[in-house]
């Protein structure tokens, strides 16, 4: 007697039969089904949702964002600037060469409202500045002879002498002498600096749409010679007032002119070039661009020197420039009709129009699901007639629909035999596709109906039953 091969575990073989599931799922086709659920709510959800997705993409993605035209951002620019103006101090009157730093007239320059002056500095011997760190002395031995400080004034000699003022000491240094902090002079500025005037000069290019305009209107006459700009009158003459500038830009002048600071002077170029060129225009805005409410940081300046000879020896005179500098900064944007942007958001449109039916097939199948009724009528299994190879009309006939079905199942139970009087031409029939519901269905909540027939029940559709079309089979 053979010996009986063992039986797999139970795990095993549940595993074979997932994977076996797995498999012969993942060759299955999914088809939608179109179902017509006469219910009010469900309806007015699914409409409104459509509705909302639609006004997002009419209103905000075409009108406000015009994402049916293709565009270019950050434009060439070029930017020419130009001051004018004099003021006066305690001590002298000041034109535009003095007070302009760089005098090229580039898109960043600084005006110096205020200044410290440390005049007649020589190359020699004197007093380090009281607040460099350890600069201050007792004796000598607290001085070492070379040192140097990166944040001094010069290289220590390793003498501790008296400082300019007072009764304090600080080691003796080698350099530009009297330091900064030792012989400075104050000076404003800004008396009459908001009266000054700069002109900024700037045009734009987009390559992409080879599309070029300036600021400044195309006039003969000495039209820029009289006027300033102004946003409904002179549009086009880019004449700017710095007292104008730091009030656009909401700050204090006298504050700003002692301190320091930094304006950003930004022009903005958004153009619609389906439009005329005439629409397109220069939209200028200020504001502070350094952290005024950092005390560590705050305000604006910087050092230069002025070299001269005296009797033979090199002199200069140290200045410290408080200022306010302007930053010109130029972007923007163009846009023009384009067929790639506008067919991709019409279809993105068009297919963000399904999360309606997302929406409502969730709220339908999760809340709505009475019995499982949904559920059955949306959800349909139809398993593909295996045939002998010299029957594919047939299987062809049943898959188009061009067949009547037959009433057997598409699946029998292996544990339960044939029925008797089954003949052994039926008997030699494939297994047929499972029942299936009509292309189009339409459900509607009505109150249940008593079990038996009576004249609210309705007619078996003799459609589910028989699709048959001899003609299309002939021809087949």
């Amino acid at each position: 007697m053979a010996a009986t091969e063992p039986k797999p575990p139970a795990g095993v073989a549940a595993a074979r039969r997932l994977a076996r599931g797995c498999w012969s799922a993942f060759w299955d086709y999914e088809t939608p089904k179109v179902i017509v659920v006469k219910n009010r709510r469900l309806g007015v959800v699914y409409r409104a949702v459509q509705l909302l997705i639609l006004l997002y993409f009419v209103w905000y993605v075409f009108i406000v964002q015009k994402s049916y035209q293709d565009r270019e951002t950050g434009p060439e620019s070029s930017v020419i600037t130009k001051v004018k103006g004099i003021t006066s101090s305690e001590h002298k009157v000041w034109d535009v060469e003095e007070y302009v730093k760089p005098p090229e007239g580039g898109s960043v320059f600084s005006i110096i409202t205020r200044i410290e002056v440390t005049p007649s500095q020589t190359l020699g011997t004197c007093p380090e500045s009281v607040r460099v760190t350890n600069a201050t002395c007792n004796s000598d031995d607290d001085c070492v002879a070379g040192q140097l400080d990166m944040l001094g004034n010069g290289v220590r000699t390793g003498r501790c002498i008296p400082y300019y003022r007072g009764d304090a000491k600080t080691c003796e240094v080698s350099g530009w002498c009297p330091v900064e902090d030792g012989a400075s002079v104050s000076q404003f500025l800004g008396k009459m600096a908001p009266n000054f005037t700069i002109l900024i000069k700037n045009s734009i290019h987009y390559p992409k749409f080879k599309f070029s305009k300036g600021n400044i209107e195309n006039r003969k006459d000495s039209y820029l010679k009289h006027c300033t700009f102004d946003e409904v009158s002179h549009l086009y003459c880019p004449i700017f007032r710095l007292g104008f500038i730091v009030e656009q830009a909401g700050e204090n002048f006298t504050e700003l002119a002692h301190k320091g600071g930094v304006i950003g002077a930004i022009i903005n170029w958004d153009c619609d070039l389906d439009l005329s060129a005439s629409n397109c225009n220069p939209k200028y805005s200020f504001r502070r661009l350094d952290p005024k409410h950092v005390p560590a940081s705050s305000g604006y300046n910087f050092r230069f020197a002025k070299y001269y000879k005296i009797n033979g020896s090199t002199t200069r005179t140290l200045i410290k420039a408080y200022g306010i500098r302007i930053d010109v900064i130029v972007h923007g944007q163009a846009g023009k009709f384009s067929l790639i942007p506008t067919i991709i958001n019409v279809a993105t449109a068009l297919t963000s129009i399904g999360v309606g039916s997302f929406l409502c097939d969730w709220i339908l199948l999760t809340f709505m699901n009475k019995n499982k009724v949904y559920s059955h009528k949306k959800f349909d299994k139809v398993c593909t007639p295996r045939h002998s190879p010299g029957s594919w009309p047939v299987t062809l006939a049943l898959v188009l629909g061009q067949a009547p079905p037959p009433t057997c199942p598409c699946s029998t139970d292996p544990g339960r035999p044939q029925e008797e009087g089954q003949s052994q031409a039926q008997a030699a029939l494939p297994p047929q596709p499972c029942p299936t519901s009509a292309p189009s269905e339409q459900m509607a909540d009505i109150p249940n109906q008593g079990a038996g027939p009576g004249p609210g029940a309705s007619k078996p559709s003799q459609q589910d039953s028989t699709l048959t079309d001899p003609r299309g089979l002939a021809q087949l």
